[in-house]
């Protein structure tokens, strides 16, 4: 009998995170036997723009999407709002479809999750991606100086410990992230015979590395772009791909790209981003040269094209405690494409790009380290199909449709 599941996401499935790291998972589940109807949060622009692919996408893999909107004003009551309608339109759902299993991305989706064990009966995976309350303060959102923010953290980390203790399986982004559970909730588990290492497994944010893939890039589209671009034949290129803002760190990668300018005086920075404003507002301040920025916003689709004219790709990401749990999608995708790294060591990406020779570490907004790097910069070669491969055993999409599909097992054999 095929399990009916819930899969319950505050994101949206037309935000570029629903597209990447929800849908194709659940996409090669459905084709090992799982219905699945998805219950997300849409904002209103995105989901206008992109309603009809989705739904496109949700048809084709024989997945139910129920879509409501997301709401942001007013503060702190929009979404109080939300979750109320997330358990009203949920409970609705389960009467129509009698659900086996809710599966429930992050926080706020586990509450409802925790409801239906506790009161129904129906278990519920806590696909937890991060420590969400910690990234609240750590990213300034939830300021712990007003009472209720304090109020609202203490609510969420307390329910944080239940969804480790009630749910039925955890699904973490990290090593680093598990051991910061083990070593958070342990005891508790050990009391009720439970264990981190038996109910918690390492799902890290893969990536198509069929799209992201150098090998199939045309080489006379990559010539094209670079015309396009004025960017010479055998120019070194630095990118940077995603969004500004918030976690990166715009202003420290720029410095290191003047560094690197210092030593490799052809260089261009390629930034592929939606935030164009940053960049623009940043090179004024740092005074660098305009002609050696290049600001552009690339498609999923375009995105492996663009990124292939690269020497190097870099990424710095604010090293709060949050971030411990942090799995950046856009490193399975370079590594897909098998381009070298710039970056600083969060979560566990600095053990991965030293154990497997990926590129190198620094330690953002320290000149000495980017010196460091760049002098060995022109005498390492990288391996572009070791580091594919290297991409293909961890972070590869079909993998973690592989690992879901074990605790799905995991969970209806219990």
């Amino acid at each position: 009998m095929t399990k009916q599941i819930l899969y319950i996401s505050y994101d949206g499935l037309t935000d570029p995170l629903g597209q990447s790291q929800v849908l194709p998972y659940l996409q090669g589940l459905s084709k090992q036997g799982y219905s699945f109807t998805i219950l997300s949060f849409e904002k209103k622009n995105a989901y206008l723009l992109l309603k009809k692919q989705i739904e496109a996408i949700c048809s084709g893999s024989n997945i139910m999407w129920v879509p409501l909107l997301f709401h942001s004003t007013p503060p702190l009551l929009s979404k109080w709002y939300d979750r109320w309608l997330m358990m009203k339109t949920a409970k609705k759902l389960h009467k129509e479809n009698n659900f086996s299993m809710l599966h429930c991305r992050s926080y706020v989706s586990a509450e409802v999750g925790l409801f239906f064990q506790k009161k129904l009966g129906v278990p519920f995976l806590f696909d937890m991606r991060g420590f969400w309350a910690d990234e609240k303060v750590d990213s300034r959102q939830w300021d712990l100086k007003k009472w209720w923010f304090r109020k609202i953290f203490n609510h969420y980390k307390k329910l944080e410990k239940q969804f480790v203790i009630q749910s039925k399986y955890i699904i973490c982004l990290t090593n680093a992230g598990k051991k910061e559970l083990f070593k958070l909730y342990e005891h508790e588990l050990h009391n009720l015979s439970q264990s981190i290492n038996q109910k918690c497994i390492v799902i890290p944010c893969c990536a198509d590395l069929d799209l992201f893939d150098y090998n199939a890039i045309n080489e006379e589209e990559k010539l094209k772009v670079k015309r396009q671009l004025s960017i010479k034949e055998k120019q070194t290129v630095i990118s940077y791909s995603g969004s500004l803002g918030g976690w990166y760190m715009l202003d420290e990668m720029l410095d290191f790209f003047k560094t690197f300018k210092s030593e490799f005086t052809d260089a261009v920075f390629l930034c592929l981003t939606r935030d164009k404003h940053f960049v623009e507002k940043a090179i004024v301040e740092k005074k660098i040269d305009s002609n050696d920025i290049i600001t552009l916003f690339a498609q999923k689709k375009e995105l492996p094209l663009y990124l292939s004219l690269s020497f190097f790709s870099i990424f710095f990401i604010k090293p709060t405690y949050s971030k411990i749990a942090s799995s950046p999608t856009k490193h399975a995708e370079l590594m897909g494409l098998g381009i070298p790294v710039i970056c600083n060591d969060i979560g566990d990406t600095g053990e991965i790009v030293i154990t497997n020779k990926l590129g190198f570490l620094v330690k953002p907004g320290d000149k000495e380290s980017y010196e460091t790097a760049i002098k060995k910069m022109k005498d390492e070669n990288f391996n572009k199909e070791n580091i594919r491969n290297t991409g293909i055993a961890i972070f590869d999409v079909t993998k973690g449709v592989d690992l879901y599909a074990q605790v799905y097992q995991q969970i209806f054999d219990i």
